[in-house]
């Protein structure tokens, strides 16, 4: 698994962790931080897990509501709550991240799904995505 994969993870868990418990999201990377600070091995994962979240932070109005605008007949609050976390992230990689090509984004948020939650979440967040990148012209 490349450095970012679990970067990305290391976000979802973040972002995931976050939304059960009502935590603010500032609060809840400032812990990571701390706990990342004892773990110079992860250093890698953690400095781009840091950027998906000050990211979402920052966008976070955008970014949901794209999601809400795609998702057809869901709401966020409707979404599992590790859908929600691989969803904002791969938005913010395709709207914010010149860095991740759009493909790349999209694929890492389906395997995330695929691993992490329902079955029919995979080609949700694959659909989601891709409207929201074709309606940003990411394509």
């Amino acid at each position: 698994m490349s450095a970012r994969s679990k970067a990305r993870k290391r976000a979802i868990d973040i972002l995931y962790s976050a939304d059960v418990r009502q935590q603010d999201l500032v609060d809840a990377l400032a812990a990571e931080a701390k706990r990342a600070s004892s773990e110079p091995a992860r250093e890698a994962s953690w400095l781009y897990a840091r950027d998906i979240i000050d990211g979402i932070v920052e966008s976070r109005t955008e970014i949901d509501e794209q999601i809400e605008t795609y998702a057809q007949g869901w709401t966020l609050a409707r979404m599992p709550a590790v859908d929600r976390a691989i969803l904002r992230i791969g938005v913010w990689e395709i709207l914010h991240n010149d860095e991740v090509p759009t493909g790349v984004a999209i694929n890492e948020a389906v395997e995330s799904a695929k691993t992490l939650s329902t079955d029919e979440s995979a080609g949700f967040v694959n659909g989601l995505l891709g409207k929201i990148a074709e309606a940003a012209g990411a394509f």
